[in-house]
């Protein structure tokens, strides 16, 4: 298998130490900012600007992805509700934030981790402090459990 190709956007969300697990047409990495615990991207690895110009291939490989994002952070922090948001406002290379949504804030790694935006609408601009070091525990939890 070919080395994977970093893009612009999966740099800005810290790759390659932020990536949890790739895929031959995805990446998933942890979100630096974490909105929420938890908090990943999923970005796609072809060169597309826009939904509709990804590979039909890779539309069938996202169901995987999917589902594996979802029994994972279930596993790893039980949360209540996930939102996928698709903005690309920013960064141009197709992605999702995904977002793990918690009725009560969450303790880990001795950190309260709070949904401000529960129950609407995520509040990206709300970020739960953490550091380098917490982040690799997250990732690293994330990690075991995966499938």
């Amino acid at each position: 298998m070919n080395a994977l190709v970093l893009n612009d956007t999966m740099r800005k969300f810290g790759a390659p130490q932020t990536i949890i697990h790739s895929f031959q047409y995805w990446s998933v990495q942890l979100r630096p900012a974490q909105a929420t615990l938890g908090a990943l991207v999923m970005v796609a690895h072809e060169p597309a600007r826009a939904f509709s110009e990804l590979s039909a291939a890779s539309f069938i490989e996202m169901h995987a992805v999917v589902s594996q994002i979802e029994f994972t952070l279930t596993k790893a922090f039980q949360y209540d509700k996930i939102n996928y948001l698709m903005l690309m406002m920013v960064d141009p290379d197709v992605h999702f934030h995904i977002i793990p949504r918690y009725a009560q804030s969450r303790l880990f790694a001795d950190t309260a981790f709070v949904d401000a935006g529960w129950p609407a609408v995520p509040q990206l601009g709300h970020i739960n402090e953490t550091n380098e070091t917490i982040n690799q525990m997250i990732i690293a939890r994330i990690k075991a459990c995966w499938l």
